[in-house]
């Protein structure tokens, strides 16, 4: 079994400028890649074939043995947020609508409060890690921040939009300035995708 990485839907300059190529280019052929190899070469000899990347994070403790899980938790969250991440961008159905619309209008009451919580979730994560919209075990809404390559699967909630913060997302363009790539990051947000990721979430 070999996860691969995904080729992107856009180009790597069509999010400027907002996230600039060269970020782009490099955070996904060097960072997405390298938490694609090392998850692959993690899994080795474990029999966790027609397993989905998904899935083994998701159950990382009944799956992993626990002398290589941290190695997974650490690569196998790589790349299922990068993945995510990735996806949920794009140069186009940059407006909130949908179904997804309409969910953080009632949980939220309002965009300008989910985009306010979700902005602060990301500024306030010390150090390395993640903002993630996420629908819990119960079908709601909720705004959670992870460590490092940790994902919101291992805690049972099903991520449907994530901000990368680590540095490596928006140093060369931003360098210490994370609040600004924050806020630009609703500019690139695809909410077709969005809308896509919460539906398969509540398995409808």
């Amino acid at each position: 079994m070999k996860f691969e990485l995904p080729k992107l839907p856009y180009a790597y300059d069509a999010l400027e400028p907002y996230i600039d190529e060269k970020t782009m280019l490099i955070h996904h052929t060097k960072h997405h890649q390298g938490y694609t190899n090392n998850l692959n070469a993690s899994l080795e000899g474990l029999n966790l074939e027609g397993y989905s990347a998904e899935e083994i994070i998701a159950n990382v403790v009944e799956l992993v043995p626990e002398n290589v899980r941290q190695t997974v938790i650490n690569n196998g969250g790589g790349y299922v947020n990068h993945n995510l991440f990735f996806f949920i961008m794009g140069p186009q159905n940059n407006e909130l609508k949908g179904e997804i619309k309409q969910a953080i209008e009632e949980e939220f009451g309002g965009f300008e409060e989910f985009r306010e919580q979700f902005e602060q979730a990301a500024k306030t994560q010390f150090g390395s890690g993640w903002a993630f919209l996420v629908v819990d075990p119960k079908g709601k809404l909720k705004i959670v921040k992870k460590p490092n390559q940790n994902s919101p699967l291992t805690d049972g909630d099903i991520p449907v939009l994530a901000l990368d913060v680590w540095e490596h997302a928006y140093y060369l363009k931003y360098q210490n300035k994370r609040p600004e790539y924050v806020e630009n990051f609703w500019k690139v947000v695809d909410w077709s995708e969005v809308n896509k990721n919460y539906l398969k979430a509540l398995n409808k």
